[in-house]
């Protein structure tokens, strides 16, 4: 039985957010463009229950407060945070362009943003050099959030890959754009034609979903998926590391993953590193798959057969293991929160904050650069308990509650940012005013 008679009778306590591993552009918002091999405090960034969503890109974060406010920091090359100029970020800074829009959802691509407004607008910022904003004969980058006019209705999630993005409708239908796929597609269908959503510079409906009502969309390196309201997970793209959980190389258009793959359960949750996938089941198990060579998958291998292409001549050798057949992480059951970077991960389960896969830049906040092959508590966050997690390519965030009494459980590694008061105070000002 749970302690709660002290809980109970002590004050709320107060949330933060943690922040470490890749920084080479500032994305942490620490201040400095250090990697970050343990977990850091951003100091006074929020307040408890202030921070609704947290993700990251290629080399920005952004974070979206209960309000619908939004803060971004990190590389700013191509406007990717959409404060009207390009240069890097070192603080989570307020979007002020969009205050009077408050932000339900925000997906961050490698060097683009795309974001969902309460009211299902869909606006987009960043690289378009792919087509990825979804805004046709749009500039090659749009350092302001532009609308993405061609959607047919109200959008209730969207994602973001490396090249390509895509956008779930109020009534289900699936609209992708970006031109991320095609060179793959080109490239292991010769002589077929491709589908135009492929292809496509704006939002194009994806075909082969029309049974289905999708509640959500993730987007990889170069594949993607749709979750339907059946529990049933759609994907098509590239297949190189078996992320797609079928034997073909490439799947032009979506097909559904069997259900015995999650042994009979329906799927109610689904996240997407860059060649891996996580799904979630309604019993709450957690299934992995796709590549491996990093730890990302959280599992050794349990078969060692080979996978080959459905168009490779039979006669030349494997080349890896089959890693494409979903299986479940018993540690991981009953996870909370999970949120995939590039190849790595982050879970909550009980409260307590788990990482694993690749560590090259510190991303799994061990203090080392390692790869983490199993699921293990982020140490530095023992004595907190986490709330929401978030991912960008190689770098880590946390909201955390802090002990109500550090004295009697805080940890002493937790560290905290050097503190800017410009900065912090800035940025509390603009919480505080959103959320008035």
């Amino acid at each position: 039985m749970e302690r709660e008679s002290r809980a109970s009778e002590a004050p709320p306590a107060a949330a933060a957010l943690f922040a470490w591993g890749a920084n080479s552009y500032g994305q942490l918002g620490l201040g400095h463009k250090e990697d970050v091999l343990l977990p850091q405090q951003l100091n006074d960034f929020c307040k408890s229950k202030c921070i609704r969503r947290i993700t990251g890109g290629g080399g920005h974060s952004a974070v979206v407060t209960d309000g619908g406010g939004l803060f971004v920091c990190g590389l700013n090359k191509d406007g990717q945070l959409g404060l009207g100029h390009t240069e890097d970020v070192l603080y989570f800074t307020p979007c002020k362009s969009l205050l009077g829009c408050p932000i339900q959802q925000v997906a961050c691509g490698w060097d683009f943003t795309i974001l969902l407004t309460e009211n299902g607008q869909v606006l987009s910022c960043g690289s378009n050099s792919f087509g990825q904003l979804g805004v046709p004969h749009g500039p090659r980058r749009c350092v302001i959030p532009q609308p993405v006019e061609l959607l047919r209705e109200k959008v209730v999630c969207v994602a973001a890959g490396l090249r390509h993005a895509l956008a779930a409708t109020v009534s289900g239908m699936v609209f992708q754009w970006g031109t991320g796929l095609a060179s793959s597609g080109r490239r292991l269908c010769p002589g077929k034609t491709l589908p135009l959503f492929l292809t496509a510079k704006e939002p194009s409906r994806v075909t082969g979903l029309e049974n289905s009502k999708a509640i959500c969309v993730l987007a990889g390196l170069d594949h993607s998926a749709s979750l339907s309201d059946a529990g049933e997970l759609y994907v098509w793209g590239s297949n190189k590391h078996g992320q797609l959980a079928t034997q073909a190389a490439f799947l032009p258009v979506p097909q559904k993953i069997d259900v015995h793959c999650f042994q009979n359960e329906k799927v109610t949750a689904i996240w997407s590193g860059w060649t891996h996938l996580v799904a979630q089941t309604e019993t709450g198990k957690v299934f992995t798959w796709g590549r491996a060579d990093y730890g990302q998958l959280g599992r050794k291998l349990e078969s060692y057969d080979c996978w080959k292409p459905e168009n490779q001549d039979p006669s030349l050798p494997c080349s890896r293991p089959w890693n494409g057949i979903p299986s479940s992480l018993h540690c991981l059951m009953g996870a909370t929160e999970v949120s995939c970077g590039s190849e790595h991960n982050l879970a909550v389960i009980g409260g307590v904050c788990y990482s694993w896969g690749w560590n090259e830049h510190g991303m799994c906040g061990d203090g080392t650069e390692a790869n983490v092959w199993a699921p293990k508590p982020v140490e530095v966050l023992r004595s907190a308990s986490g709330l929401l997690v978030g991912c960008g390519a190689g770098h880590s965030l946390a909201l955390c509650q802090l002990p109500a009494h550090p004295a009697l459980g805080q940890d002493p590694e937790v560290t905290c940012a050097s503190p800017d008061a410009t900065k912090d105070t800035e940025s509390q000002e603009a919480m505080d005013e959103e959320a008035k």
